[in-house]
């Protein structure tokens, strides 16, 4: 298991109900498992010469306590399985008491960058040591988009929602999703699925469906195929 220290910043709790929202949240694991692969010698730079990504397939978040400005916080990481070209990651985040705030479960394809496919993980699982996964409950990582959905006005990607893949960071579509939930809206769960990557200067349709207290936010493109989709619970 890998683990980093921190504490929540102002800039990182949302502005009406002074909690961490689900994408901050979602930085502070996807930091989490960067640095680990990079104090391994596994991150960016190993990657690249070795012409391999690792791009997110999917998110499923448990927010089991508010996060609050000024908390002590331990974030956790661990790989627990590896299959044909899949990769299985939980994410854990505590307090300074040990008490577990959020946990997540994310699911990851290995990419060979020259000929743009998945590409199997290697038999050393990829450098990284396995650990066994964490008991939370498991939901489909395919969401269903629903039948009615109301349409939003259409924006277009920017330069601060990139990252270094040239392509849009999976954090910043939970951030866009965030934007169509009411303030008041309370969720302890959230689900991603991602189906295609959003480049500088795409135009991002959002679509919004709410019902049985739960909100889906499908993210499409001008063709009709989703960049990814979003549901909190």
């Amino acid at each position: 298991m890998y683990t980093f220290d921190s504490r929540v910043r102002y800039t990182e709790i949302n502005h009406s109900r002074g909690i961490m929202d689900a994408s901050q949240i979602i930085n502070y694991f996807q930091d989490c498992s960067t640095f680990q692969s990079e104090d391994l010698n596994l991150g960016m730079s190993y990657l690249k010469q070795k012409n391999r990504v690792w791009l997110l397939a999917s998110w499923q978040l448990h927010i089991l306590k508010p996060i609050k400005f000024g908390e002590e916080i331990t974030i956790a990481t661990w790989p627990y399985a590896f299959k044909d070209f899949y990769g299985y990651r939980n994410f854990i985040m505590k307090d300074k008491h040990g008490q577990v705030l959020s946990v997540a479960d994310s699911i990851w394809i290995y990419i060979d960058a020259l000929k743009q496919c998945p590409t199997r993980v290697p038999d050393d699982n990829a450098g990284y040591k396995l650990e066994p996964p964490y008991e939370m409950e498991h939901l489909d990582r395919k969401i269903p988009i629903p039948d009615d959905l109301t349409s939003y006005p259409p924006f277009q990607v920017k330069k601060s929602n990139i990252d270094s893949y040239n392509h849009v960071n999976n954090g910043q579509y939970i951030k866009m999703a965030e934007e169509f939930l009411p303030d008041d809206f309370i969720y302890t769960k959230m689900r991603v699925e991602y189906k295609k990557q959003a480049l500088l200067d795409d135009i991002i349709l959002p679509r919004v469906n709410t019902e049985d207290n739960k909100y889906c936010i499908v993210l499409d493109s001008v063709e009709g195929k989703p960049f990814s989709i979003v549901e909190f619970a």
